[in-house]
């Protein structure tokens, strides 16, 4: 594998290498590696200052914010509170000068008492129970070697944790599912204690050691773990179930939450009391040394094994998952499973999960629970894009925080004060989400410009001014000649390539503008007036040629039209929106358009780095070339938009689709087929809509899509069919 290493940011600490129970599901010590047997009973104090040295080191070289340090064992409470204040001691020491420390425990709870539990709130350590439900539940594996109950120990130490002064210590319960034990009493009862979360684990199997499966039933387990989270849904899931969280994180395009699932490169190293350092031990499973590396925190430091081909293995993400996975649209969600559960002896961990069908059943079972979203319509999209500006506009002043001086303060105020309709409408011209982002830019990058930016907000206060009447005066920036008023129109002051200042009075009617020693008077921003040109508008849509903002499709825009070229464009724009609403065409009226702005040449649409609803569009285009250019910037500005308010997929261009012409990442191939069965439709074209039924199947398929993203490819394919019957029936 090539690529940087990826650092680790959690070491799994084994204290101590023996356990007080006899658990028959132990990886460690039931399972073919028998290591153990060799290993230190505990931890020396020399092998705890190398380990907190070499973590600082590697902390330290990758400038890491936070490591974790797990304590483990066997059972880590066997070390004694002595040896596990030297623990913290020397990791605290040597770590926190470099890095925020994590510290943990993993225990069986039944030595847990207010010895450890006033060692761990010196240190902050959180403390994990491993807990299989009631006591029936629990009692199948978790006994002690003569068979005795650990479940009252591990309760008492649950009601330790659960005191208010250890409460913030609790880290939660760690659950392995049995498919003997009833799924709904075991998340009850581990409910019972009020866990500030719960851990489902899968028992830990190979092909070689393929998990029990009793029954017919084809993916038991995913029948239990849906069982679990029925339960959990219906009681309003207050307590977060990992497991869970993390299947419904990656359907909405988030990350995985869970060593288990997901393609998140594994970071996680192991310390033995011996000092060797080994790849995560849940490894022991497949076969004897499975996880040693041949380092030693005495000879290596932990870049050696993150170096490591077996560590590599597990950070390649997709491409580290086998051929059949790659395929599998589940794949995102379940990442090919647990490394350790794909090992077969023939092959290796080249396959997918020995759980792979309960995997699938399980992600598309959630999938199936989780609420389908209501794709937002224009309306919404809108309101959607104000909020966004809003945000930015608040995000701006914050990080401002006094660098805008007296006039940012000043004209803030202004503009906060006119909060409403007018303010809104100002705010929602697609081109001030450009200003808005050049200014944080700049802002965040260091350059200069306080002062421009807290000139162009003058400019948007005046602008909301007019809109809601209410008296005013700013000094407004003017460039290249004109006076522009977002929303509204410009008004030309001098000749081009001049700029200046200009003070701004709103009164009643309209509003004045003084400029060295003339004055103009614009009664209704919405008519021409000597000077002033209003924004155009036709057809419910504004052409807007006029706003400084409006370069940024990635292609020169047209320079202004006169007031005829503006007015012609409109008509004939106006008449094309008319035919595609004849036709029922989408995106015809009301649609997601709220603006045009003329581009130097191109043939086709274009959306660029702006708001809601902005379009650039070659100006000669005419008849059915510029309806299917509305048409496809249509769909094109509503793609945009929906990708500002929600995540439609996720790893784009880790896959590649086949098409007719070549392989395309999700991305391109959703826009391709979103707007090519509006277009094929609205032009009865019946080939092109037999060749988009394969995209459409690919998207289906496709693994890198959330929940929503899977909503627009149902609502797309349920246009399609329509459509195709409609030719059928012509």
């Amino acid at each position: 594998m090539t690529g940087p290493l990826v650092p680790f940011r959690e070491i799994v600490l084994k204290v101590h290498s023996r356990c007080d129970l006899a658990c028959d599901h132990c990886y460690v010590y039931e399972a073919g590696d028998q290591t153990w047997r060799e290993q230190p009973r505990a931890v020396s104090d020399h092998v705890i200052s190398r380990t907190a040295r070499r973590l600082a080191e590697h902390a330290e070289k990758h400038r890491l914010p936070s490591v974790s340090v797990i304590l483990h064992g066997g059972e880590p409470l066997l070390a004694g509170p002595r040896r596990l204040r030297r623990v913290c001691e020397e990791l605290t020491a040597a770590v926190a000068p470099v890095a925020e420390l994590d510290l943990r425990i993993h225990t069986n709870g039944v030595l847990l008492g207010p010895p450890y539990l006033d060692l761990f709130e010196e240190y902050g350590v959180k403390v994990g129970i491993s807990l299989d439900g009631d006591r029936a539940a629990n009692d199948r594996h978790r006994r002690f070697a003569d068979g005795r109950s650990s479940h009252p120990q591990v309760l008492a130490a649950v009601a330790l944790l659960q005191q208010p002064r250890y409460r913030p210590l609790f880290l939660g319960l760690l659950c392995t599912v049995d498919l003997a034990n009833d799924p709904v009493a075991v998340h009850d009862a581990l409910m019972a204690l009020d866990p500030p979360r719960i851990d489902y684990l899968l028992p830990h199997a190979t092909w070689q050691t393929p998990p029990a499966r009793p029954g017919e039933a084809a993916a038991p387990y995913a029948d239990w773990l849906l069982a679990v989270f029925d339960r959990w849904d219906e009681r309003g899931r207050t307590v977060p179930v990992r497991l869970f969280d993390s299947v419904l994180s990656t359907l909405h395009g988030g990350p995985s939450l869970t060593e288990s699932l997901g393609l998140a490169p594994a970071d996680i190293v192991v310390v033995e009391t011996d000092g060797s350092l080994e790849q995560v031990d849940s490894l022991k499973t497949a076969y004897e040394g499975a996880a040693a590396t041949g380092f030693s925190v005495f000879r290596d430091d932990l870049d050696a094994v993150a170096a490591h081909p077996g560590v590599r293995a597990r950070q390649r993400g997709l491409a580290g998952v086998s051929a059949r996975c790659r395929r599998c649209p589940v794949v995102r969600s379940c990442g090919g499973g647990h490394y350790t559960h794909r090992y077969s002896a023939d092959r290796g961990f080249d396959n997918p999960s020995v759980y792979c069908p309960d995997l699938m059943a399980l992600v598309r079972g959630i999938e199936a629970r989780t609420p389908v979203a209501v794709l937002p319509d224009a309306g919404q999209l809108a309101v959607s894009a104000r909020e966004l500006n809003r945000l930015l506009l608040a995000r701006l002043h914050t990080a401002l925080d006094g660098r805008g001086g007296v006039e940012w303060a000043r004209i803030w105020e202004r503009a906060t004060s006119l909060d409403g309709p007018g303010l809104d409408a100002a705010l929602a011209t697609p081109y001030a989400r450009g200003w808005l982002l050049d200014a944080l830019e700049a802002l965040e990058s260091g350059r200069p410009g306080a002062g421009t930016t807290a000139r162009r907000l003058a400019a948007y206060t005046v602008a909301a001014a007019v809109r809601d009447g209410v008296p005013l005066t700013l000094a407004v920036p003017w460039s290249d000649g004109r006076l522009h008023l977002p929303a509204l129109g410009e008004l030309r002051l001098s000749d081009p390539g001049t700029e200046g200042v200009a003070e701004v009075t709103v009164g009643s009617p309209g509003f004045s503008v003084r400029h060295a020693h003339t004055e103009h008077h614009v009664p209704h921003p919405d008519r021409p007036a000597l000077h002033w040109r209003p924004l155009t508008r036709i057809d419910g849509l504004v052409l807007d040629d006029l706003d400084p903002y409006r370069d940024c499709f990635g292609t020169p825009v047209a320079p202004r039209l006169g007031a005829r070229e503006a007015a012609e464009w409109g008509r004939r724009v106006a008449r094309a929106r008319a035919r595609l609403a004849g036709a029922g065409a989408p995106c015809a009226p009301p649609g997601p358009l709220t603006t045009l702005t003329p581009l130097a040449g191109g043939a086709g649409p274009v959306v660029g780095r702006h708001g809601f609803g902005a379009l650039g569009l070659p100006p000669a285009l005419t008849g059915r070339a510029l309806d299917v250019a509305l048409l496809r910037g249509g769909r094109a500005a509503t793609l945009r938009a929906l990708l500002d308010v929600a995540d439609l997929y996720a790893m784009d261009g880790a896959w590649k689709h086949p098409t007719p012409r070549g392989p395309l990442p999700v991305s391109r191939l959703l826009a391709e087929t979103y707007e090519g069965v509006a277009v094929a439709a609205y032009q009865g074209d019946a080939r092109a809509l037999a060749a988009l039924g394969p995209a459409l199947d690919s998207l289906e398929r496709a693994a890198e899509l959330t929940v929503t993203g899977r909503r627009l490819v149902q609502a797309v394919r349920q246009e399609w069919e329509e459509a195709s019957r409609a030719r059928e029936h012509r």
